[in-house]
């Protein structure tokens, strides 16, 4: 059973099944997250929805490069969870699995490509009060902890 975060689903509300993958990425003491600054201005773990036929960890390389504009390596999943919004960008109420990394920033290949983010570094006790949701910051305290 994947445990759930954030508010339970709406009984009037019918969800769609999104999967992503998203990444801890410490550094130094560190941790590199996404600042997502239009529609809900919001912090997040870089990751996001899984394209059909595409793997967990294919996504993972794709969105955090889109979004960070950062080359990972060595991801290694460390959990998953679960939660229910409304994503507003794309007119959609999701029940969201999210696939959790842990994994190495290595180059920054330039700005992210994804519009209106922006990469951040932050201290990982920081990050794990400012992150956008509790699923994020559950597993930015675990990583906060070995840090």
């Amino acid at each position: 059973m994947i445990r759930r975060f954030g508010e339970p689903p709406r009984a009037d509300q019918r969800y769609r099944l999104r999967p992503g993958a998203y990444a801890l990425l410490p550094r130094g003491g560190r941790i590199l997250l996404t600042s997502q600054y239009e529609l809900n201005p919001d912090i997040q773990l870089p990751g996001g929805g899984i394209d059909p036929g595409e793997s967990p960890r294919r996504a993972l390389f794709r969105e955090v490069h889109e979004e960070t504009g950062w080359k990972i390596a060595n991801p290694r999943r460390i959990g998953a969870f679960r939660r229910y919004v409304f994503m507003p960008e794309y007119d959609l109420w999701a029940e969201k699995i999210c696939h959790i990394y842990v994994a190495r920033a290595v180059l920054c290949l330039g700005e992210p490509i994804e519009k209106d983010h922006r990469a951040i570094w932050l201290p990982v006790q920081k990050a794990a009060q400012v992150l956008g949701n509790t699923g994020d910051q559950h597993f930015a305290r675990l990583l906060a902890r070995q840090v």
